[in-house]
């Protein structure tokens, strides 16, 4: 293991009964809500170098990555071999991303998000909720926690979200393709992304998570949605007509029908249980 790795320890394993007690009653909705705010301006730089082969996140997703009859995608985290994840991230680390042509930057970022919200799990797997691991009791998860070394910079997961992938990329579908190992959570796409399938990836991803009851649904008239659209309200517009309208534009005929004269969203929810 390099040093770019993320070593086990007892902050990032499993906190105490007594924050694992809390950890299901505060929903805690401003961990989630981070500003986008840029980290360091040589992350939106791009080059023309070739992309690492993420053909060993393909082999690991297509093991281990299943999608159930209810429509949520869950991982088999205890039969992971922590090797094949870890010498994955391993080549990820090794790239400058700021060589990578902008698409093939962002699936970098992203591959190496999900891969490394994996990693983490396996570490300390069992557990009931991601939040279970690391974090404090107000501040429950490993999203803080500087966890990879890339370019020179360590980096928390939540720096590569809201400090790279959200303000570089001003893109609502980062939300789709960043998976937290929950089952509120948009599915763990069963590729990688790559910059050759990128668009149509990101559009499967949104419209998947759109359509399925725990992104957005009606019940008498009334809109209750993912709280990823509380949580993330700006990049979606920042009111509520503007997210219904995100919706819309990804709704099957079924749920655009029902959105038809809906002007406010009427609550949101979110499901930390893990996704294994």
């Amino acid at each position: 293991m390099t040093r770019s790795m993320p070593r086990p320890n007892r902050q990032l394993t499993r906190r105490s009964a007594l924050t694992t007690a809390f950890a299901g009653v505060l929903a805690s909705p401003a961990i989630a809500a981070q500003q986008a705010r840029l980290l360091d301006g040589r992350w939106a730089r791009f080059g023309v170098a070739e992309a690492p082969d993420h053909g060993p996140w393909d082999a690991i997703l297509a093991r281990h990555l299943r999608l159930g009859r209810d429509g949520i995608a869950r991982f088999d985290y205890a039969a992971v071999d922590p090797n094949s994840l870890r010498g994955y991230l391993e080549r990820l680390t090794a790239t400058d991303p700021t060589a990578l042509p902008r698409d093939a930057a962002f699936a970098y970022w992203v591959n190496l998000y999900n891969a490394l919200t994996v990693h983490v799990v396996v570490g300390a797997w069992p557990v009931r909720s991601i939040r279970e691991i690391g974090g404090s009791l107000l501040a429950p998860g490993p999203w803080r926690e500087p966890l990879v070394t890339v370019a020179g910079r360590r980096l928390s997961l939540d720096e590569i979200e809201h400090g790279i992938l959200r303000p570089v990329w001003r893109d609502p579908r980062v939300h789709y393709a960043v998976n937290c190992a929950s089952l509120g959570c948009p599915n763990l796409a069963p590729r990688a992304f790559a910059a050759d399938r990128l668009e149509p990836m990101l559009n499967d991803a949104a419209r998947a998570y759109v359509n399925h009851p725990r992104g957005a649904r009606v019940k008498a008239g009334r809109l209750e949605v993912s709280s990823i659209y509380r949580w993330f309200r700006e990049d979606f517009g920042g009111t509520d007509a503007a997210v219904i309208a995100h919706l819309k534009s990804h709704a099957d005929p079924p749920l655009s029908a029902q959105l038809d004269g809906i002007s406010r969203i009427g609550s949101d929810s979110y499901d930390w249980r893990i996704n294994g």
